[in-house]
């Protein structure tokens, strides 16, 4: 019998603690979320009020197309500041002094929020990234044709690349086959062009195509322009506006495609002779997640347990802050060395959490037991 009474009383105060920690994490996301909101509708009015296309109205829902995906890049901030938030009001209610004092051990009363922080990292990954995803890659879509005016844009498939570019006489349409030297030769190549928006103006088939001085340089070519004999061209230049490197930076950015959809990319981009580390990177970022927010409540609670014993809120609030900013800067740290190829792919998105959760034990056994 007084096990069960034992059984039902840790229930009771693990769903507590839980609906606590809960309600931390979403006032935090709530108020972190108005802030992004009110910066980046800011910034998007700074950057496109001036535009003809443009109104406050369309920039409203420009801003709400955005803030998705920046609030999931700052959920572990939420988790971290909303951890801090709940535990704090433990103590400050001497809630978590008693429990403390009846010999409820760190492990137990933080493990309702380390077991909510891993569930909350799986349906962020799950189901919130892939519309957080969706809603970003049409805002980025509407920036680019109103505000960013980009002239080109790639396509990558499992039956090649498809390239649009536009000039001052109309668009081209480039397909390929096969893409080398980061994207900057292609070869089987197509080109499809335009006068204005729809107007067919002409084709030209070229077993390969390099990018040079402006212009691609397409090698043995066939012309073919409507109503005319096909003319064959030993080179031929095509005008235009990109760069070298453009192209790698015309992919899809990796904070747009779905969890469920970056695998089937990275293998169709390097299939197609294409760097997909940064997609790779952000796979294994995500997956890494829930560990990351778990890390996350590891920390709180190492400050919770310092305002326990020396109290200071603001050094609380201080400490947590600085803690924040220092896993930032180290996952954007690993990541960079991990996109430049000094570290492989996998141990740099996993790093950060696994050193921040491997510091929150340590200094939980020490602060625990001595």
């Amino acid at each position: 019998m007084n096990n069960v009474r034992t059984l039902r009383l840790s229930w009771t105060l693990s769903r507590y603690l839980g609906q606590r920690f809960l309600a931390g994490v979403g006032g935090a996301f709530l108020v972190i979320g108005a802030l992004v909101f009110l910066i980046e509708f800011v910034e998007l009015i700074n950057r496109g009020l001036s535009r003809d296309e443009l109104t406050i109205f369309s920039i409203f829902g420009m801003t709400l197309l955005k803030v998705p995906g920046t609030m999931f890049k700052a959920l572990p901030f939420c988790v971290l500041f909303g951890a801090i938030w709940s535990f704090s009001r433990l103590t400050r209610s001497q809630e978590l002094v008693v429990a403390r004092s009846a010999g409820l051990s760190v492990w137990q009363f933080g493990a309702p929020a380390l077991i909510l922080s891993i569930v909350i990292g799986v349906l962020a990954v799950t189901a919130y990234n892939p519309i957080s995803a969706t809603l970003l890659s049409r805002f980025e879509d509407l920036e680019s044709r109103y505000i960013r005016g980009r002239a080109s844009t790639l396509d990558v498939f499992k039956t090649g690349v498809w390239l649009r570019q536009s000039d001052e006489t109309g668009q081209s349409v480039i397909h390929a086959l096969r893409v080398g030297e980061g994207g900057q030769r292609l070869e089987d190549v197509i080109v499809l062009r335009y006068r204005g928006a729809d107007t067919y103006a002409g084709r030209f088939d070229a077993v390969s195509a390099r990018l040079q001085n402006g212009a691609w340089i397409l090698e043995d070519v066939w012309e073919q322009a409507p109503g005319k004999a096909p003319v064959h061209h030993e080179t031929y230049d095509l005008k235009t506006q990109l760069l070298p490197g453009q192209i790698q930076d015309s992919f899809a950015s990796p904070d747009t495609i779905s969890f469920w959809d970056l695998p089937a990319f990275v293998a169709t981009a390097e299939a197609a002779g294409f760097s997909a580390i940064r997609h790779r990177m952000q796979f294994y970022s995500l997956m890494a997640l829930p560990l990351l927010l778990c890390a996350m409540v590891m920390v709180a609670t190492v400050f919770s347990l310092r305002l326990a014993r020396f109290g200071g809120v603001g050094q609380l609030v201080a400490a947590g802050v600085a803690a924040g900013f220092l896993l930032y800067f180290l996952s954007d740290l690993t990541q960079a060395l991990g996109l430049s190829g000094l570290v492989p792919a996998f141990p740099a998105a996993w790093a950060p959490a696994m050193v921040a959760i491997l510091l929150g034990t340590a200094a939980l056994l020490y602060q625990e037991d001595g």
